[in-house]
């Protein structure tokens, strides 16, 4: 569970210096354009360590912690010592997959920008769901437990309708491509799960 923590940790401390410092919310925001005319590579990535304001923040890091532990639980069970690289694998392709859509759309769009976790947070949530469905999740406003593939499903309708929306620099489709990675890459690992969720849902 130490790997959830420090990238918890890097985010938190990099995003607090982002919002003090708008050079280095500039140098590591996602912006196709400059990707694709300056060769700047490394916005695939570095977009995922900084945020809009705090709430952004916050969400993202309360999905992270509330499903991280469980996937790299899992991981740790299923896949013993390579579980550590999976979980890594994990997250660093949901940052850089979930962006590939709107870099083909917007690589000559300088206006375009995108900052945040959304979609390694997708990738991880929807390898909870895919490998635990009967975990749950609850929030202090709201007691009640909403099993992981029912908040999966109102996490993707909500990032739907804030996509289409498109005015707060958050990469709200990111949410959608991420959470594609997180099923098919845990699903690469061991088809098994599939089987799995299915069996346990019906």
């Amino acid at each position: 569970m130490y790997i959830t923590f420090i990238v918890i940790f890097i985010t938190v401390v990099t995003s607090y210096l982002a919002f003090n410092n708008r050079e280095t919310f500039y140098n590591l925001k996602f912006n196709a354009y400059l990707i694709h005319h300056n060769r700047q590579y490394y916005r695939f990535f570095s977009y995922g360590l900084i945020h809009v304001d705090w709430m952004h923040l916050l969400i993202n890091m309360f999905v992270l912690f509330s499903f991280g532990t469980a996937v790299e639980s899992s991981f740790s069970m299923h896949f013993g010592a390579k579980a550590n690289l999976f979980y890594v694998l994990l997250y660093i392709g949901g940052v850089g997959f979930s962006t590939l859509a709107a870099y083909l759309k917007h690589k000559d769009h300088d206006y375009y920008n995108a900052v945040g976790a959304s979609g390694a947070v997708s990738a991880i949530l929807f390898s909870a769901i895919i490998m635990r469905p009967d975990m749950s999740v609850m929030f202090i406003f709201l007691p009640i437990p909403i099993p992981s593939y029912i908040f999966g499903v109102l996490y993707l309708v909500y990032s739907a309708y804030m996509a289409k929306k498109a005015n707060d620099n958050i990469g709200h489709d990111a949410h959608f491509w991420g959470a594609i990675f997180g099923l098919v890459f845990t699903i690469l690992l061991n088809p098994l799960f599939v089987t799995q969720f299915f069996e346990y849902i019906f």
